[in-house]
Parts: structure tokens; sequence; C-alpha cells
């Protein structure tokens, strides 16, 4: 079976039923060979590897038996190793190409498959890392993505909440790949709605983070912790009474996490927080009183896109609803020049929710005079007569500049000099 002619052969040839209809085969099959067929087992996974490589049609042929499908699990569940190793290989056939993911997509019970998969994170060895790796594989896929969907919640999620539950007894060095094909998973917008609406999920993902940070620090506890706060950025995006919940613990967990010098980990702890907070006002004062203001404006000097655009926003809602929030602002960046660096940014959403958090900022008396001898009212201006395609942004511009001009009435001077009254009267329609 080296060779293109014989593979096509042995199907053209009824190769395949031949095996299939073979009682003896069958049996060994079926009992993964505990009555002492086990070398004729392997024989037969072995046979299935040689015809399907490099033949997607011998590998249509062969899962599109009625049988086959039912003899793989078998085979996945089977208590020897080798056998485990085996069917691996053979399923890996199919997962490395496009066609061959559509087989298994078509021809497989997906939520068992999952499950077999997962089983092999409780051996110490490199069959998790195999199975890990099909199944990250797989869930490239949409189509695998969506034919999860009707059952996961009840089949496939319970698995992987086991896995976060248990991190201490699981395959290490596969968990952190684990973790992420849950997060894969979680880009689908059903499952993650399942997920993010599941309490024994949060749960999961606290418990993970505190064994996490309980281990000794070293690049796989690192990976594995980097892993579940991607998982629980996604899972954050949803707004739901469980997210709302959980927002005091998820936030007390971030709060501990900003002392880290990891700039991974930092990033993700921020996104959470930008996404958790405006869904609990209480969870907002936690952080406020916890000195979040502080570790925000320090990761705004220190710049980094994805950094930028979660801290900024996580600002924006602390000072919106925060007092104290808006105090600390003024206090440590006294002339707002971390805010009018932001304020010159190409990203949209950044300029969006610096004028944002500036307007709010400007409401704290005195603030508006710090700004006297900068360019601020040209900056918002532009951005508020501009051509943004986010009307946040000139909305939000237009707001800080009414506030500034009513904090500090020196500035309508400079506004009518500038025209700046008509430019607001024309963006008038992006204020509520």
């Amino acid at each position: 079976m080296t060779d293109c002619t014989n593979k096509t052969l042995f199907r053209t040839g009824s190769g395949f039923s031949i095996l299939n209809d073979n009682k003896i085969v069958r049996r060994s099959i079926s009992t993964t060979g505990e009555d002492g067929a086990l070398d004729l087992c392997l024989s037969v996974i072995m046979l299935w590897q040689a015809v399907c490589q490099r033949n997607e049609e011998n590998q249509r042929v062969l899962l599109a038996l009625s049988s086959t499908g039912e003899q793989l699990f078998c085979l996945l569940m089977s208590r020897d190793p080798e056998i485990h190793r085996q069917s691996l290989a053979l399923l890996a056939i199919y997962t490395q190409t496009e066609m061959g993911r559509d087989m298994v997509n078509e021809y497989l019970d997906l939520p068992e498959l999952v499950q077999a998969l997962l089983r092999f994170m409780d051996f110490p060895d490199e069959r998790a890392s195999t199975a890990i790796g099909l199944l990250t594989d797989l869930a490239q896929e949409e189509r695998f993505r969506v034919q999860l969907r009707s059952n996961f919640s009840t089949v496939v999620l319970p698995s992987f909440t086991r896995l976060l539950r248990s991190i201490e007894l699981v395959n290490a060095a596969a968990l952190p790949q684990s973790i992420a094909v849950l997060g894969n998973l979680s880009l689908d917008t059903v499952m993650r709605g399942q997920m993010s609406a599941c309490e024994l999920c949060w749960k999961a993902c606290l418990e993970a983070v505190d064994k996490c940070q309980v281990h000794t620090p070293g690049s796989s506890s690192r990976d594995l912790l980097f892993a579940i706060l991607g998982l629980m950025v996604n899972l954050s995006l949803e707004q739901n009474a469980v997210i709302q919940e959980y927002a005091g613990p998820v936030t007390h967990m971030c709060m501990a996490l900003l002392n880290s010098k990891d700039g991974g980990i930092l990033t993700r702890t921020m996104g959470i927080l930008s996404h958790v907070l405006p869904q609990c006002p209480i969870a907002i004062e936690d952080a406020v009183t916890g000195g979040v203001v502080k570790k925000i404006l320090q990761f705004l000097k220190a710049g980094g896109q994805t950094t930028t655009l979660y801290s900024i926003k996580t600002l924006a809602v602390c000072t919106k609803s925060s007092l104290q929030a808006r105090e600390d602002v003024v206090m440590q960046d006294k002339r707002f020049r971390i805010l009018m660096k932001l304020l010159s940014s190409e990203s949209e959403l950044i300029v969006g929710n610096t004028s944002l958090c500036l307007g709010n900022c400007l409401e704290v008396p005195g603030a508006a005079s710090s700004l006297l001898k900068s360019d601020i009212l040209k900056v918002l201006l532009r951005h508020a007569g501009g051509d943004a395609k986010k009307t946040a942004v000139q909305k939000n511009a237009a707001i800080a500049l009414g506030k500034l001009c009513t904090s500090e009435p020196r500035y309508m001077v400079e506004l009518r000099q500038l025209h700046g009254i008509e430019i607001l009267n024309s963006c008038m329609k992006y204020v509520d």
C-alpha cells in the first residue's frame, strides 16, 4: 500500500468491505484487542492508515462506512496505549487537510469525538498533546463549530469545565492548548453565549487562575494563565446576569494580576476589565478604590496598541461613573499630557474614548485651567468637525469641548476666533 495504484486497487477491489464484513476483524476492533487479538486490531488500524495516507477518496470511503464511526470511538476508548497512538495517527491523516476535516465533520459524531479526545488529557504522555492537536485543527473550521452548537452546553462544555477545575491533575504540557481550543470555540457567537451564561464556567476560570498563581512561576504556568485570560476576554464580550454576578470576583482577580510584569498577561487582564466593568457599577468602585487609575495611566504611558485600546476604554468607563476616578486622573496626570497624546492617535476607538474620558475629567473643578496653554481646543475642534467614520468620535469631542468652555470661560474667545461655534452647531446632530 505504498503507491497510489495499490491504494486504488484496494478500494476498487472491495478491500474496505472485506475487512468490515469479517466477523473476527470486527470483534477485534469492538473489543479493542482485549480478547487476545491485539496484533490483529493494530494491523487493521495501520492498514487503514496506509491506504488513506494521501488518498482522499479512500479516506471518504472508510469514514462513509456505517460502522467506522462507532469503531473509531471504541478504539479511542481502549485501554491499550498503542491502540490509542495508532488511532490518533489515523485521525491526524484527516485533520491535516481541509477536505479531510470536512469528512470528519460530515461522518463523525462531533460532540462524542471531542469528549473522546479530551479524555486523553488524563494521560501524562504524548497522547494528550496529539489529541489536543487534532482538536485544534478541527476547531479552526466554522462547520465544526456550527455542528457543535446544539449539544455544546450539555455535552462538550462540561468536559472543558472539568479540565479547568482540575488543572493540577491533567497533562500540564497540553493544557494551555486545550484552553486555547475552548477560546477558538468561543469565537462562535452561539457557543460563546452558552459559555458566558454558564456559572460553572466562570467559577472554573477563577479557580484555574488562582491555581496558576499558586504554582511555581514558570513558562508552563504562564502559558496556561495566558490561555485562560484569553478565554475570559472572549466570554466577557457578552452581557448577561452571570457576568454581573461574577463581576466582583473577576475584578478582584484582575486587580491582583495588574501587578504582573508580563505584557501579555497585563493586556488580557485589562481586556477583561474593559468588558466586565461597564456591567457592574459596584465593580467599578472596587477597581477605582484599588488603584486601577494609576495602573491604567502607567499602561497608557508605556504604549502598545491593544493594551491602549483596552486601557482607555476602561478609564472612560471608570471616569464616567466615579468622581474618585476623575479626581485620580487630574491628580496623577495634572496637565493631561497622557490624554493629549492619545488624542493624536490614528485609532478612532482610542480618540473617541480619550475624548469621553477627558470630558468626564473636565468636570473636576480647576481641571480645565491646567490646559490653558495647550492646543486642546484646536484638537477637539478638529475631531468634532472632522469626518471620522465613527460618530462617537465627533460626539465625544463635541461634549468635551462644551465642558471645556463651560468650566473655563476664557476658552470662549479662542472658540469664536476659530469659528468653533459654527462647528459645534454642525455636529450637534451627534449629541443626544
